[in-house]
């Protein structure tokens, strides 16, 4: 199946990014495709994301090197051990490292030079979902349609 044909069938993961003065941010991730993902967050771990499920994720300020992907076709025992075909984490549900290629990136750093955040899709490790960022400050929303869907929120 072609991009532009995967893309139009499975629009993917959203994720809220809601700051809070400098302390934390909390990622409200949600699966918009047909078909379960299997949310990986470094920090942060994983869970299994029916369609139109989410997870919320808090993440602390000064976080560097932090990724969220989505696995695809995995399968995990009720201890959290097993295999995804795509953007697997060592074979556990509760991502600790990150994963393996195949899988679309969505990057970040929080509160880093002049207390500014930083984020961006990346393709580095190669494409498994689609996503997109759409960053909102003080009620103005952009979008930037990229691959995965990331709403950001500054307060």
């Amino acid at each position: 199946m072609g991009l532009l044909k995967s893309l139009s069938i499975s629009s993917f993961l959203l994720a809220t990014l809601f700051f809070t003065s400098a302390h934390a941010a909390i990622f409200n991730i949600q699966n918009h495709c047909s078909y379960t993902v299997w949310a990986g967050a470094v920090p942060g771990g994983g869970r299994r994301l029916d369609p139109r499920q989410s997870w919320s994720l808090t993440v602390r300020a000064g976080t560097t090197g932090a990724r969220i992907w989505a696995r695809t076709g995995c399968n995990f025992d009720g201890a959290g051990r097993g295999h995804c075909q795509t953007g697997d984490c060592g074979g556990l549900l509760q991502c600790t490292a990150y994963g393996t290629p195949p899988n679309t990136l969505a990057e970040f750093a929080l509160n880093q030079f002049s207390g500014k955040d930083f984020y961006d899709i990346s393709l580095v490790d190669g494409f498994n979902v689609p996503m997109a960022f759409n960053p909102t400050s003080n009620g103005c929303t952009s979008v930037t349609y990229i691959y995965i869907y990331i709403y950001i929120y500054m307060v």
